[in-house]
């Protein structure tokens, strides 16, 4: 981390003005090459100046620059950003002088590394930073605002506070058996701190999920026979004609893909096509399609007549959601009612020609998910697979400690396993970690982050 990076940390495109950022030790000499304001070498911390970018003598643009001296910043290093106007010409120029005088192209997320590397923010802050960029709905933007808090990390900090307590007390007791006034880590008292242990981990995993449903959305299919209204209901929940209505059976081919927010929760929309028995190759292709997303997505829009009885290929689908979440919606409400629903789960009755009652959907996969009972004045939710799979790699090892208590293994190997565990916990923070990990995390950042 001895080079100067620079890129650019505003959009690409045309817009009012550009933001070009520029940290490490040379931040503030190669900058002073290239802008006019002779004050900005002196000048104290975050402090912003005016003038012009040149090259030679020549005016590239006129701007204002931001200087902010090392430790208070993002990176604790030396920054300088750079405000110009936003073409697109004149921020590559920019960005083009930079480079030519010293400062080297920052690869994705190199800043944000940078800042953790420099003890500035710790992992899941890191990681909350690029969810908050990538936010899509209130909700989301609060719980990663909580996790660059650092409200999220003090949830892993608390449980290796707690491994720490019993730690230190088997180590005292073992080393300094003659001490009677330390605690004696009994068996059963190290059964029932990892027991303590476990109900908060289980609780952060479940709560984990929620936060997963915020942040990413709900992956949904729409499925159902041809001609019961799958794409009109597709259309109806966007609010566009996303997806070809005809009165063709088998018209939706292929897959048809949407995202929506209702009551701030992403719904990712795919219209399938009509699951039914066919001598059609390509249909063929587009039903199979559409069976196997049943066991990839979070909920199935299970779409039937009202003016119909549930026919043997309705009924086929009903078998295949079994243990799957899914919602039955029961389409063309304004015709006669010949469907026999009594036995149908989680129903919502609409129209999707007269676009009556869809709205009741939303209502419906809340319920469903025990999204209304969601704690809405403080999300503080630990997300992310890499974050997941460590927590279940730390209740397997509590697990594997308390089999070991168990079958009597003696207390210093009782030890060396919670260390480890207290180690993988420090995974997640970033407290422990591997160069490989770093570089495959912050290359998932926007370059100029």
């Amino acid at each position: 981390m001895n080079d100067t990076i620079a890129a650019i940390s505003t959009a690409q495109g045309v817009g009012a003005i550009s933001i070009i950022r520029v940290s490490g030790p040379e931040a503030f000499s190669i900058v002073e090459k290239i802008f006019t304001n002779k004050k900005f070498k002196d000048a104290p911390s975050h402090t912003i100046h005016y003038g012009y970018i040149v090259d030679k003598s020549q005016k590239i643009d006129e701007v204002l620059v931001s200087k902010m001296c090392a430790p208070k910043t993002f990176t604790c290093e030396d920054v300088v950003e750079i405000n110009a106007h936003g073409g697109i010409v004149t921020t590559n120029k920019i960005l083009e002088l930079l480079l030519t005088n010293g400062c080297t192209l920052a690869e994705p997320g190199e800043f944000t590394k940078r800042a953790f590397l420099n003890g500035r923010i710790d992992l899941t802050e890191a990681e909350s930073i690029m969810d908050l960029i990538n936010a899509k709905t209130e909700d989301a933007s609060k719980m990663a605002l909580n996790g660059v808090s650092g409200k999220v990390s003090n949830l892993i900090k608390d449980l290796r506070e707690d491994l720490a307590g019993i730690i230190t007390n088997i180590e005292v007791n073992i080393d300094y058996p003659e001490y009677e006034d330390i605690e004696e880590m009994t068996i059963s008292k190290i059964n029932e701190s990892l027991g303590s242990l476990k109900e908060k981990i289980n609780k952060i995993l479940k709560q984990s999920n929620t936060g997963e449903i915020l942040k990413t959305g709900i992956k949904t299919a729409i499925i159902g026979r041809p001609n019961v209204g799958k794409s009109s209901i597709l259309n109806c929940l966007v609010g566009e004609e996303k997806a070809i209505v005809t009165d063709v059976k088998g018209t939706t081919r292929d897959s048809v893909e949407a995202s929506i927010v209702i009551d701030n929760i992403i719904l990712n929309l795919i219209d399938t096509a009509g699951i039914r028995k066919t001598n059609d190759i390509v249909e063929s292709i587009g039903v199979d399609k559409s069976l196997k997303l049943i066991d990839e997505v979070d909920l199935v829009l299970f779409v039937v007549n009202y003016n119909e009885k549930l026919t043997e290929d309705d009924k086929k689908i009903l078998d295949k959601l079994k243990n799957k979440n899914y919602i039955t919606v029961i389409n063309k409400t304004d015709l006669e009612k010949y469907i026999d629903d009594e036995n149908l789960d989680n129903k919502v009755y609409v129209s999707a020609l007269k676009n009556e009652n869809v709205e009741n959907i939303g209502q419906e996969i809340k319920r469903l998910f025990d999204l209304e009972k969601i704690e809405t004045s403080d999300l503080t939710y630990l997300t992310g697979a890499r974050n997941k799979a460590i927590l279940n790699k730390v209740l397997k090892g509590i697990n594997d400690v308390s089999a070991g208590i168990e079958n009597n293994y003696p207390i210093d190997m009782i030890e060396i396993d919670l260390r480890n565990i207290w180690n993988l916990l420090g995974e997640i923070t970033g407290e422990v970690y591997e160069e490989e990990l770093l570089d495959e995390l912050f290359s998932r950042f926007c370059v100029g982050k």
